[in-house]
């Protein structure tokens, strides 16, 4: 430890200023590189990789509660001694930054085309150098203890290297390989996009069904198609081998309407005979059903559009007119034929991009795929072994184990200029692919050097699953950082992103390092409008962080994402919600103020807790505060650890809300200024520890509130960054003392409202009988005097076992005791009495009321039972109020 630091009792405000405190703070912090791991080279390691934002804007709302969830775990773990290390870093986000990139240029009346690879991938750069200077000031702004010194991006030359060491290694495995298939083709963006980039919508549609004429004349064949636009690339039509109505017409021949084109009826058990005509056009380049009908029966594969979907020259008539286009004008035509038998409206789930929400296409075309069978092999072996990730909430382990599964191939390539570059080239000469770890100088195949690189590059999510150990160094297997902090402890993710990055992360892990990338995966849910909508720029809901924080404070904004849900379910956010996080941020400004005032001549060396020499002295209420902070200790650890923030929070609240501000400071002022000096040197050791062990406590979810507060606190250290997490201490359980302070705060709430009900206020002085039911409840109250006086706000107190009670009083029953409050100290009692007569005729009326509304037969035939239900509901609620002044005016009158 360093020098002990003795706290002047001045100059800590008023008021709390979040924007002063958070940029002093964070500025000190990085200046002193507290963030740093790697300086306890002897503790264990803890390491969280942030899961990389895309370089394409802000942050939002949910990057706030995706990150303030890691920077909780690594804050209380970096206290708690371990070597933490919290790697940043960010996403190069090919199809998002490349189409933001695009629209800027558009805005200037440039293309990327016009600029050629090189100026254009120059402007991507610049771009990224912007945005991610953007996040850097946002993470700073929220508060994250990330170690800026080991920062990394998805196309630094580290991860590039690990980028092609993983390519070139399954492909030399066989698990990538290069071939003609449908794939998920984006109009918009114009590249191919995997299965799971593509989210699917209800839409309404129709369902067109069209007459394909025998070439002999001798009768046609129905089909049905949503999308009439692809019968121009139809090579077939099929029917189930043992239909007895088609399969006598397998091996003839139709003529395809509009275009004249003859194909070929075939039999195939692809088509479900009970399912519409029981006949199926077949599109080999348009369908991936098709295709793989296509591929059986050695079918043409004709692409009828182009990559920007619009209808090329196997189009015929309807070259050149986009896709939609073409639909309407091809279904006049078929109507003009007489082929269009009908339109049914039809009710569908179609693709769009993930990325551009353009209608995805599924497209014939050449790309790069994964294997993702023999490596999902592992990772469900694994998993089932008992030697997988642990997902929290475990529900979440069934939804991935049920994908990968049912995994498919992954197609990696993609038609753009942003990204990792495929390492490939193809041979001028015999065409072949030569893939290389290095730029290929020699076709691998027949030695020519005449080679063309592959445009495309891979999928984003290509380098992001290697994230947890690229990151780290490997493929260099001397890498330290690789070495001590990995497989990592935890990755924080949303549910929405298992599929595309969590699965393929520990995929890739597996096959690669051996081990699974993270002992334990944190899901949590979309922060939803207050409504429970997802925000979006369409609805105008969506919360800027900045904006929350540039209003209530860094802290505030954390303490509210971060409490407001349990693991896995959706946040609804509220403003209401972060003003109630931001005014509890003051209730702990204002109740450690009250504390600093009071510790004048208090000094930590002297006088701490650890050094009073008998604990015994100690009062009721400071055994109880101590022993509550014990509880509250061990039960904030246990949740943080099992990432029960939502809990965790409430426990901090009622502690500190209710038990520390509301009571035990209360009940300290007694000793502190009207106790002897002992009692007083007491009372400050107890205010000093339980705030010093609170605002560590808190420090996780408010850096900012409680690294100011800790600094006027006597305390050891530099920064509570650094500080010891609190442990429980066996020595401050104090259970009597709990039993003794939960009497007494009852007792106390008690006869509050009972001046509650009778509105007198607490600057009145009353009466209070108490009568004990136990002797422990008598040596308690007997004991604990002073507080009953004091909080009763009591002229007269008695205290006897065998009181008699009084004629006319109010009364109540406590734990213990029964307590009684004569009514002339209390209320004039004919005012008492005239006032309830009145409010008894109020009620009379309204009984009688109600009683004739239900005794009408008319309204109780008509009216829906809801009404009558809610008719019935005020009834009995105005008559119980009735029976109980009845009852009152009873006990006044005596």
């Amino acid at each position: 430890m360093t020098e002990q630091t003795k706290t002047p009792q001045i100059g800590m405000p008023t008021q709390y200023d979040p924007k002063s405190a958070e940029k002093k703070w964070y500025d000190w912090w990085l200046e002193h590189g507290v963030f740093r791991a790697g300086v306890h080279k002897d503790a264990d390691t803890y390491t969280i990789v942030i899961p990389p934002p895309n370089v394409t804007g802000m942050l939002h709302i949910g990057h706030a509660l995706d990150f303030t969830l890691q920077d909780i775990m690594i804050r209380k773990k970096r206290m708690e001694g371990y070597d933490a290390l919290w790697l940043p870093g960010m996403d190069h986000a090919g199809i998002a930054t490349q189409a933001r990139v695009e629209a800027k240029l558009r805005e200037e009346g440039v293309s990327r085309y016009d600029l050629g690879r090189e100026k254009f991938l120059a402007k991507v750069w610049e771009w990224k150098e912007q945005y991610a200077s953007t996040i850097r000031e946002q993470w700073a702004k929220m508060g994250f203890s990330l170690d800026y010194s080991r920062e990394r991006f998805t196309m630094d030359e580290g991860l590039s290297k690990a980028v092609r060491e993983v390519f070139v290694s399954l492909y030399e495995k066989g698990l990538i390989y290069r071939g003609k298939y449908i794939i998920n083709w984006d109009p918009q963006a114009r590249t191919a996009l995997s299965d799971i980039e593509v989210e699917y919508k209800e839409v309404q549609g129709a369902l067109y069904h069209l007459q394909y004429p025998l070439k002999d004349g001798s009768g046609s064949i129905t089909v049905a198609t949503t999308r009439p636009e692809t019968m121009l690339g139809d090579t077939a039509v099929a029917v189930h081998p043992q239909d007895e109505r088609y399969k006598h017409l397998i091996g003839k021949t139709l003529v395809l309407p509009v275009v004249g084109r003859e194909i070929p009826i075939i039999g195939d058990e692809y088509v479900e005979k009970e399912f519409g005509s029981g006949a199926v056009k077949i599109t080999p380049a348009h369908d991936p059903n098709d295709f793989e009908v296509g591929r059986r029966h050695d079918l043409p594969q004709i692409l009828v559009m182009d990559e920007s979907g619009t209808m090329n020259e196997n189009a015929g008539p309807y070259q050149g007119l986009d896709r939609f286009e073409c639909r309407k004008k091809l279904v006049a035509d078929l109507k003009e034929q007489g082929v269009l038998l009908k339109i049914e409206e039809h009710t569908h789930q179609v693709g769009h991009s993930e990325r551009t929400g353009a209608v995805v296409e599924p497209y014939l075309s050449t790309q790069w795929f994964v294997k993702m069978k023999p490596l999902a092999e592992r990772a469900i072996e694994a998993q089932k072994s008992g030697k997988g990730t642990n997902f929290v909430p475990d529900r979440f382990e069934k939804i991935y184990l049920n994908w990968i599964e049912n995994v498919r191939d992954w197609c990696i390539s993609r038609q753009l200029w942003w990204g990792h570059r495929i390492p490939a080239w193809y041979c001028e000469d015999c065409g072949e692919p030569t893939v290389s770890r290095e730029d290929a100088a020699k076709c691998a195949h027949c030695g020519s050097d005449k080679l063309v690189q592959d445009n495309d590059v891979l999928d984003t999510w290509f380098s992001s699953a290697l994230w947890p150990f690229s990151t780290l160094g490997w493929p260099d297997a001397g890498s330290e950082d690789l070495k001590r902090y990995y497989p990592t402890n935890l990755l924080v993710t949303g549910y929405d992103i298992i599929y595309f990055w969590v699965a393929r992360m520990i995929f890739t892990a597996l096959e690669f390092t051996g081990e699974i990338p993270f002992k334990d995966v944190l899901i949590h849910g979309l922060v939803r409008d207050a409504e429970g909508r997802k925000m979006s720029k369409s609805l105008g809901n969506g919360v800027d962080p900045l904006e929350v924080i540039d209003k209530y404070g860094a802290d505030a904004m954390r303490f509210m994402i971060s409490t407001g849900s349990t693991p896995g379910q959706d946040l609804r956010f509220r403003w209401e919600r972060v003003e109630q996080a931001r005014n509890f941020a003051n209730k702990i400004w204002n109740a450690s103020r009250f504390v600093l005032m009071n510790l004048e001549g208090f000094d930590l060396a002297q006088d701490g807790l650890e050094r009073l020499g008998s604990f015994e002295r100690l009062s009721t209420a400071d055994r109880w505060i101590l022993h509550r902070l014990n509880e509250t200790i061990r039960d904030v650890t246990r949740l943080i650890d099992s990432y029960e923030f939502g809990e965790t929070g409430r426990l901090l609240y009622n502690f500190i809300w209710d038990d520390l501000c509301d009571w035990y400071i209360e009940f300290a002022k007694l000793s502190l200024y009207g106790g002897s000096a002992a009692e007083k040197k007491q009372t400050q050791a107890v205010l000093a520890y339980v705030l010093d062990k609170t605002m560590k406590l808190i420090h996780p979810f408010m850096p900012f509130l409680s690294e100011e507060i800790w600094q006027h606190l006597p305390h050891e250290g530099e920064t509570i960054v650094l500080a010891a997490w609190p442990k429980a201490d066996a020595k401050w359980e104090a259970p009597q003392a709990v039993r003794e302070m939960e009497l007494l705060m009852e007792l106390i709430r008690a006869v509050r409202n009972i001046r509650a009900e009778v509105n007198v206020p607490m600057s009145k002085k009353v009466e209070l009988l108490v009568k004990p039911s136990t002797d422990d409840a008598l040596r308690i109250l007997a004991r604990n005097e002073e507080y009953v006086q004091r909080f009763a706000g009591t002229s007269k107190l008695v205290i006897d076992s065998a009181l008699a009670a009084p004629d006319k009083a109010m009364t109540a029953v406590v734990t213990g005791a029964e307590l009684f409050l004569p009514l002339a100290g209390l209320i004039d009692i004919s005012q008492e009495v005239a006032r309830l007569e009145k409010e008894l005729q109020t009620l009379n009326g309204e009984v009688e009321r109600i009683e004739k509304k239900l005794a009408n037969e008319g309204f109780v035939a008509k009216a829906p039972q809801k009404v009558i239900d809610e008719e019935k509901a005020k009834l009995a609620d105005y008559a119980d109020k009735r029976d109980k002044v009845i009852a009152r005016i009873g006990e006044l009158r005596g």
